[in-house]
């Protein structure tokens, strides 16, 4: 397609290179005193002719470019969905989102005036030199002494320009993250009184990448005056020449007008010359972003529910529905984020009985939702071993192994959309029945009667329609409804009132027979009837046992009961 667009272009310009040789035998038909409506009818026949085949062809160059972009947008946010989370920790939301936007859309720019005009120029400027050439070729020899010795100029700059580009898309991506910074704070940015902080925090970034666009458009500006500026001492030097020339009697009138049109159309190849090696480097900036995110280490592209896995454990890949309780077993775990912190893991050793309820608990920093990245596999571990029903988790591919696992999240995020798609949001095809158990379990039922359109009312963006404890709720009901093999519950209670919490520890305790729980809680009210509680403190396994066992045998213990699990103690 962008061949037959650029195909269709150059006719069109291709007409208007016969234009000055028609203008030659206009002015000689008026010389001699004949009728000159031929040669003018033919002229403005071209003119339509070339700008009807130039405006189509430049429609299917802009609708293909149109089509790139599409395509890259939707190539760049797979591969991004499927980054590994170690490398989406390293960069920002408002970056990411530059890349999507801005950046793919200067590949619209790399396939238009960047590749196809460049060419187009390019042949352009040779068919209009071949034509100056026949028609003088030591007016020709003036003209290119002039534009190659500033072409030469130009050339220098171009580096400059390509540089400047990459520097200003970067400036956006940083406008964007700073952007991005606030928006996911709003309310915290409004309580704490920092909107004018903010503000200009957001305004320096803006005003580094306004000093960047300016950066581009100086040495943009400075390449296209050069080349005008060729062309323009061109035509005075053709002009002398020429017309000492015309006055000597070696070359008439009407073909030093015809080479100063051929000069003047000059323009228009040249002009699209630099346009296209500017519009280049700016695309092959934003290709060398778009490739820093393919670069990165991504995930394998599996089938969300992933392919039957035979064999072994694990072979059941339904959420839930092909298999029970799965167990886990670390074993000398270690792991650290590969940042300055200290190992969040060292040696962490534990089991999860298939089946069984089993608690985490320590202080902040203990390393007990590193646990639960580790078995989402959204972080793999350093040293050790992790096994999932007696199978090396490395050894599971990733669409089953979550499959089988639910995880309820600390902040419980809800996304926009109705309160029906976030329930269903990690089983789109779960049944009414099932939706409906889920509602009533976790006494959703309140807020739905509430609501004005039920289920499918709008929730807000991030849920903001909503309470904590109703989000919380949320996303235990989105878990339940996965029905999985192990479920992941951090900190579920933590913005609960007691008559909720008292209904979700039932719900768990319920689960507990039908599938594996492992729960990271600070509330005694919430682990104190767990099968097993692990204690966690500086990335290491302190002890482990019971409620009554950990409060006999325990210093730690005992002060989080006092104090982190904020219940009575007996």
């Amino acid at each position: 397609m962008l061949l037959w667009a650029g195909l269709l272009s150059l006719t069109g310009s291709g007409a208007g290179l016969a234009m000055p040789l028609m203008a030659k035998h206009a002015v000689d038909t008026f010389g001699e005193g004949r009728s000159p409506v031929g040669p003018l009818v033919v002229l403005t026949l071209l003119v339509f002719a070339g700008a009807c085949v130039s405006a189509y062809g430049s429609f299917l160059m802009a609708r293909t470019g149109e089509g790139v972009v599409l395509r890259a947008r939707h190539q760049l946010v797979a591969r991004i969905l499927r980054l590994k989370v170690p490398a989406v920790d390293r960069l920002t939301p408002g970056d990411l989102q530059s890349r999507v936007t801005s950046d793919t859309t200067l590949l619209r720019t790399v396939l238009s005036s960047g590749l196809v005009e460049s060419f187009n120029s390019a042949l352009m400027l040779l068919g209009t030199v071949a034509l100056m050439a026949y028609m003088d070729l030591t007016l020709l020899g003036v003209t290119l002494v002039v534009v190659v010795a500033i072409g030469a100029v130009t050339a220098l700059l171009m580096p400059r320009i390509q540089r400047a580009q990459l520097k200003a898309q970067e400036a956006v991506g940083v406008m964007g993250a700073s952007l991005d910074r606030v928006l996911q704070a709003f309310r915290t940015v409004k309580a704490s009184g920092a909107e004018a902080r903010e503000t200009a925090a957001v305004a320096e970034a803006a005003r580094h990448a306004h000093d960047r666009g300016v950066s581009v458009a100086k040495w943009s500006s400075v390449s296209d005056v050069t080349m005008t500026m060729s062309v323009q001492l061109a035509f005075l030097a053709v002009l002398g020449v020429g017309g000492a020339r015309v006055a000597a009697g070696s070359m008439e009138i009407s073909s030093l007008i015809a080479f100063l049109l051929y000069l003047f159309y000059l323009m228009g190849p040249i002009g699209g010359l630099v346009e296209g090696w500017t519009g280049l480097q700016s695309g092959l900036a934003a290709v060398r972003r778009i490739d820093e995110v393919e670069s990165l280490p991504g995930e394998p592209a599996e089938l969300s529910g992933g392919p039957e896995v035979s064999g072994g454990p694990g072979a059941s890949v339904g959420a839930g529905e092909g298999g029970g309780p799965l167990g886990v077993t670390f074993r000398d775990v270690t792991f650290g984020y590969g940042d300055e912190r200290a190992p969040a893991h060292q040696g962490v050793t534990f089991d999860v009985p298939a089946g069984a309820m089993v608690a985490l608990v320590g202080p902040s920093g203990a390393g007990k939702s590193t646990v639960f990245g580790l078995l989402e596999r959204f972080y793999d571990h350093d040293a050790g071993t992790i096994e999932v029903e007696g199978r090396d988790i490395r050894d599971w591919p990733l669409a089953p192994l979550r499959a089988s696992l639910a995880y309820v999240e600390q902040d419980a995020p809800v996304l926009a959309g109705t309160l029906r798609e976030n329930l269903l949001f990690a089983a789109p095809d779960a049944s009414r029945e099932s939706l409906a158990e889920a509602v009533a379990r976790t006494r959703l039922d309140a807020l739905v009667d509430r609501l004005p359109d039920g289920l499918d009312t709008a929730v807000g963006h991030r849920g903001v329609m909503l309470s904590g404890g109703e989000r919380q709720r949320i996303a235990i009901a989105r878990a339940l409804l996965r029905r999985p093999r192990l479920l992941l519950l951090d900190e579920v209670t933590s913005q609960l009132d007691a008559v909720n919490e008292q209904a979700l520890r039932d719900v768990i305790l319920e689960l507990a027979g039908q599938a594996t729980v492992l729960v990271i809680a600070h509330r005694l009210s919430t682990v104190r009837h767990a099968d097993r509680i692990v204690v966690l403190e500086e990335g290491r396994v302190r002890t482990a046992g019971t409620h009554e066992e950990l409060l006999a045998t325990d210093d730690l213990y005992r002060e989080l009961a006092t104090t982190q699990l904020a219940a009575e103690t007996h």
